[in-house]
């Protein structure tokens, strides 16, 4: 008898939308478990500046925050690889899988079914590759890859030799085997207005309770400033503003002006995911969201626990 598909739950939106207060909302309800789809959450020590609220989850558990350190490697293969463990790990106890984030790749590594693969380190191939000059890497991986999801790997030099690697490498690897499951996707979608409202109010609060701080720590920790760039927005301006590069209204209008662009972006992503066939079921978050998803997810039979 072929086994049944498990049904996900996922609840994504712009930055500031209240996706984290939804899904523990529904987690309470439903008896589910979170599986964070965020960048940078998965990263110890960087609390404030991601917007963890762990205070939120109460005892809802949830899974892909704070499992690795600042510095440290996290691709779309180790959130997929990660994801799929916590899916089937939640699935195993009976309980519901409800994925929350707004990170473009990570939703697209769970619900398109990206096939990738774990490439290990390949010695020769670098020393191949470290003749070329970055114009020259940029064209070896648009060669092999010429549809380039992350941009920024075109940039940097570690990065793009890491891509080509990737690239190379996934030619003769299997990849990992994907659960069978069944989305029902979720969108928080806020008037323009009010997003850049909550936005601006939000950053001001964090700025309040110890983002500058939380940066400084982290550049105490050795963590460099070449790094902090590359987690971007908030650990970027706020590493220059420690750097004496900007002074603190600029920090604060140029994060702000950022954040803005950010959610932007975001939303861009999630016109796209439609396109490309995700039905995504927007909710009005000053109108009883919860209770609107919940009517939902009991017209595809989804209960509680």
């Amino acid at each position: 008898m072929a086994r049944m598909k498990t049904p996900l739950i996922v609840i994504l939106g712009p930055t500031a939308s209240g996706k984290t207060r939804l899904a523990v909302a529904v987690a309470r309800c439903l008896g589910g478990e979170i599986i964070s789809a965020d960048s940078r959450q998965v990263f110890r020590g960087m609390d404030v500046g991601t917007g963890k609220d762990l205070g939120e989850y109460g005892a809802v558990p949830y899974h892909l925050i704070d499992i690795v350190d600042p510095g440290e490697e996290f691709s779309v293969f180790d959130f997929q690889k990660h994801f799929i463990g916590a899916f089937e790990t939640i699935r195993d106890r009976g309980r519901l899988p409800i994925l929350c984030g707004g990170t473009g790749l990570y939703l697209d590594a769970a619900l398109s079914r990206y096939r990738l693969v774990e490439v290990p380190p390949n010695p020769a191939l670098r020393s191949e590759l470290a003749a070329l000059d970055l114009p020259q890497l940029q064209q070896r991986l648009l060669a092999l890859r010429s549809r380039q999801h992350n941009t920024s790997d075109l940039q940097n030099r570690e990065r793009l030799l890491r891509a080509i690697e990737i690239a190379e490498g996934q030619k003769d690897t299997p990849p990992l085997p994907l659960p069978d499951l069944e989305a029902l996707v979720f969108g928080l979608r806020f008037e323009r207005s009010e997003l850049r409202r909550r936005i601006t109010e939000r950053l001001r609060q964090r700025l309040e309770h110890g983002l500058i701080e939380e940066v400084a720590s982290l550049r105490q920790q050795g963590i460099a400033d070449a790094t902090l760039e590359y987690y971007g927005l908030e650990y970027r301006l706020v590493a220059r503003h420690l750097q004496g590069l900007l002074n603190r209204n600029d920090l604060f209008q140029k994060l702000n002006s950022a954040i803005h662009q950010f959610a932007k972006r975001q939303e861009t992503w999630f016109r796209r995911m439609e396109k490309q066939g995700v039905v995504i079921h927007w909710l009005d978050p000053a109108s009883q969201p919860l209770e609107a998803l919940l009517s939902i997810i009991a017209g595809h039979g989804i209960g509680g626990p």
